[in-house]
């Protein structure tokens, strides 16, 4: 028997422009559109597609009427920083060093 907070894998069965609906063993489930990421969700297309097994989190239960309410983000975020890590070097380096470098990159800058 399915309890709030497990985990299970459903196949996506439809989606509509609210959400999309899972099929898990015996039960209908909805993923809402809420429940598919922390940003701004234009198209549910973008996360899953008709027929594709996900795995989902069981946020609520209806056991008269074999229902789910499900989540994907909880199991399928995203993490960390969009684009690139910038370098750095590791070290010190005197004005005297750096101030011809620094004036040319002021330069370049102002044309």
């Amino acid at each position: 028997m399915i309890k709030k907070g497990d985990i299970v894998y459903g196949k996506i069965t439809n989606i509509l422009g609210y959400g999309a609906f899972v099929s898990v063993g015996d039960y209908d489930g909805l993923i809402h559109i809420s429940e598919f990421s922390d940003n701004f969700v234009r198209k549910i297309d973008d996360y899953v597609t008709v027929g594709q097994q996900v795995k989902l989190k069981v946020l609520d239960i209806d056991e008269k009427n074999k229902k789910l309410r499900l989540s994907y983000k909880t199991l399928n975020k995203t993490r960390g920083v969009k684009g690139e890590i910038p370098v750095f070097e590791i070290g010190f380096k005197t004005l005297e060093d750096e101030m011809p470098t620094f004036i040319e990159k002021q330069l370049k800058k102002e044309e």
